[in-house]
């Protein structure tokens, strides 16, 4: 019995340490991206000018890499978080806000108010529809899946049926859109965090960061969830509810994440696989890890993406997949075992 002690708080060491090794590294990162840039900028001068108004450098800090370095952490740890707890809920491998539908529908939301917008075109619009089909397409699934007892295949199904009808109605908008709203559409689609602000923050802030805690709290029913749902409810977890509220949560931080910065749909899905192969199934180390390996994917990207092709920024999307495919062929080929 002691063996099995010690064996299970080196286990839990390993998983502690591998969550704080990620927060250091993203930590890293945030230095990393503060001091790159358009602008010549040695990182202590860039430290430095978070703390002292030094003219144009403090404003450079203030106005343009500090909104995008929250915001990609934002972004990217809130996908990531969305994407774990729709495999959980779903007991599926290819469960993320993208394959359920949620991205495509954001997107049709832009393209939407890109398109018909007229004279009342703005950022916040585009934001504010894609926040509405986001929600929009995940109450519809939990409105069909109720008729089905929320089974797992109901909600995923539903999810691909509107993954294809939004992406084929997007399409046709862009199909009959101008030059200047197609290009306006498809740099949307592939992310971008060029237009984020202090007042977008705060909004994405409050609609990403809220769930996160009751999500956290969730972890043992997701756990226990694993392992079927019949087991789940012999021991106490009320599925029906869990399997509602986290697509709700889920669904909330997904739109918010999209609203703000387009449609990145790698980071989702592949990042939760990323932590889940390093540090296994158990949801309390799960999600943090998740979340911090999202938060370091588009921050990463964001930072190559604005300065290996300076003055041109190469979009988030894009390189995301640069980065973590061959990263995440990596880890699926030196995994033996399987670890779902």
């Amino acid at each position: 019995m002691k063996d099995i002690c010690e064996q299970y708080k080196g286990v839990t060491r390993k998983k502690l340490s591998f969550v704080i090794f990620l927060a250091a590294l993203l930590f890293g990162v945030a230095l990393i991206a503060l001091s790159q840039g358009a602008s010549s900028m040695g990182f202590k001068d860039s430290v430095t000018a978070i703390f002292q108004d030094s003219g144009i450098a403090h404003a450079i800090i203030w106005k343009l890499r500090l909104p995008r370095i929250i915001m990609a952490v934002l972004v990217g740890g809130g996908l990531a978080l969305a994407g774990t707890v729709f495999q959980a809920i779903l007991r599926n491998p290819l469960a993320s806000p993208y394959t359920l539908g949620i991205a495509s529908s954001a997107g049709f939301g832009a393209v939407t108010a890109i398109i018909f917008g007229g004279s009342f075109y703005s950022e916040y619009l585009i934001a504010g529809n894609a926040f509405f089909f986001a929600l929009l397409s995940s109450f519809f699934i939990l409105s069909i899946a109720k008729l089905k007892s929320y089974t797992p295949e109901t909600m995923i199904l539903a999810g691909i049926a509107i993954m294809f009808f939004f992406s084929s109605l997007s399409s046709l908008f862009q199909y009959m859109g101008t030059v200047e709203e197609v290009h306006e559409i498809v740099f949307w689609f592939f992310g971008s965090l060029s237009k984020v602000g202090w007042k977008e923050i705060g909004v994405a802030s409050v609609m990403i960061l809220l769930p996160t805690p009751i999500i956290l709290r969730w972890s043992w029913d997701f756990n226990l969830l694993a392992a079927g749902d019949e087991s789940a409810k012999a021991l106490g977890v009320n599925v029906t509810r869990i399997r509602m509220l986290g697509m709700v949560f889920a669904s909330l931080i997904t739109a918010a994440a999209i609203s703000f910065a387009g449609v990145i749909g790698f980071v989702g899905l592949v990042a939760p696989h990323i932590a889940r192969m390093v540090i296994g199934g158990d949801h309390w180390f799960l999600f943090p890890a998740s979340a911090l390996v999202g938060a370091v994917l588009v921050l990463t990207a964001d930072t190559l993406g604005r300065t290996l092709w300076a003055p041109q920024v190469i979009p988030i999307g894009i390189v995301t997949a640069f980065i973590g495919v061959p990263f995440f062929f990596y880890l699926l080929m030196k995994k033996t075992r399987q670890y779902w």
